[in-house]
């Protein structure tokens, strides 16, 4: 291979003329940019004419006057030269985005009251509280396309780590509810399966939207929103402004009557 480039780059075959060339070529090697002055190390690099004459008399001397062994050295700096320091793989957009692993004892809380099939959306102080919560779900494995964004779900719960025991607050199956009821604008009838979507925010926490699939054959139903509310210390659904929190109905009939 040595002979074939020699032969292309027209190097001359021996004598004063080769080492010549040797001190023409380091000459012409291209030259790395500077470290900057922060830098604590200095990586010597080949440049200018006193490098090339310090890397000829090297050269000579441990090589004598062997066109042969020049050339294959001469390959070997102009390939380690021409490659240099490989740049990092870029980082993909799932490593980037990928989520934390979900503990152990969170994971198995999760299980514990949705069954084997959940998995952990979000977890953390997600009321701004102080205590550890997660919302899990039993995910639709596979979502339908050409929707609304969202996770398609069939139950969810949110729950909250008292003292080391995990306590549920919210549970979303067929209606919404918490320990006193039924949360407001939740459907009398019952629903199968809910988008869910949600945010945090840096002051008010985590706030859930629950949007029912079909009620009473309609597809075009509004999300119900959700968010801690630290005056009552539970999570309850929020106004069609998402601002103001409405009350929970004790029973289904009670909320009927709320509606009449």
């Amino acid at each position: 291979m040595c002979g074939a480039i020699r032969k292309r780059i027209n190097v001359p075959a021996h004598g004063d003329d080769w080492h010549f060339y040797v001190r023409f070529m380091m000459e012409k090697l291209p030259q790395t940019n500077p470290l900057s002055a922060n830098q604590d190390a200095v990586i010597p690099s080949f440049q200018g004419k006193d490098a090339a004459d310090g890397l000829h008399t090297a050269l000579a001397g441990h090589c004598g006057n062997s066109p042969r062994i020049l050339l294959r050295i001469l390959c070997c700096v102009c390939f380690l030269t021409g490659c240099g320091a490989q740049e990092p793989a870029p980082t993909t957009t799932a490593q980037a985005e990928a989520k934390p692993a979900v503990p152990e004892d969170v994971q198995g809380a999760a299980q514990a009251l949705l069954g084997s099939e959940t998995q952990v959306l979000v977890f953390g102080d997600l009321a701004k509280t102080g205590k550890q919560q997660f919302l899990a779900a039993n995910v639709v494995p596979k979502t339908p396309t050409n929707t609304a964004p969202g996770t398609i779900v069939t139950r969810a719960v949110i729950a909250e780590n008292n003292d080391g025991k995990w306590m549920e607050l919210l549970r979303c199956d067929e209606y919404l509810k918490n320990e006193k009821g039924y949360l407001g604008l939740t459907p009398l009838n019952r629903v199968n399966g809910w988008r869910i979507q949600y945010e945090q925010d840096t002051e008010k926490g985590l706030q859930v939207y629950f949007t029912p699939l079909k009620v009473d054959g309609s597809t075009h139903v509004l999300p119900i929103g959700v968010r801690w509310n630290p005056a009552t210390k539970r999570y309850q659904s929020l106004d069609r402004t998402y601002e103001h929190f409405l009350l929970e109905a004790p029973s289904l009939e009670r909320a009927r009557s709320m509606l009449r």
